[in-house]
C-alpha cells in the first residue's frame, strides 16, 4: 500500500477552507467513491495556516498511477501544489467505533448548524 499526502497554501488563492467545503459537498462521495485501487481519501484543512489538502491511501502506486481521477480542488484553487509526497504504508488499524462507515464524515458533509 502507498499513501500520498498533498496540500496547497491558499494565501494567494481566492479560496479558503470554508469556500472549498462547497466543492466537497458536490464532489466527495459522488465522484471519488468508485475509483479502483483507492482505499481511502481524507480531505484536510488548516484554516489558521490557510492550508488545504488530502491524504490518499492506495492499494499500490500502480493503482494510483492508473486511476482516472475526477475534477480536482486544484482546478478551483488555481495554484500548483505546495507539497506532495508518497509514503509506504507500514501498518493500519481500524478503530473501535459505532459508526457504520467512515464515508460521509467531516465538516463539509455535516448537516448545517442551526443559526
Amino acid at each position: 500500500m502507498k499513501a500520498m499526502i498533498a496540500w496547497w497554501d491558499l494565501t494567494e488563492s481566492r479560496h479558503s477552507a470554508e469556500t472549498l467545503r462547497e466543492f466537497l459537498r458536490e464532489e466527495a462521495e459522488q465522484h471519488w467513491s468508485d475509483i479502483p485501487g483507492l482505499l481511502l481519501k481524507v480531505w484536510v484543512s488548516d484554516p489558521e495556516k490557510n492550508r488545504w489538502g488530502a491524504v490518499m491511501v492506495w492499494e499500490s502506486k500502480e493503482a494510483a498511477e492508473a486511476a482516472v481521477l475526477p475534477r480536482s480542488a486544484g482546478e478551483l484553487i488555481g495554484l500548483p501544489l505546495d507539497f506532495r509526497e508518497w509514503f509506504d504504508v507500514e501498518a493500519t488499524v481500524e478503530g473501535d467505533h459505532g459508526l457504520p462507515s467512515l464515508a460521509g464524515l467531516g465538516l463539509a458533509l455535516a448537516p448545517p448548524r442551526p443559526s
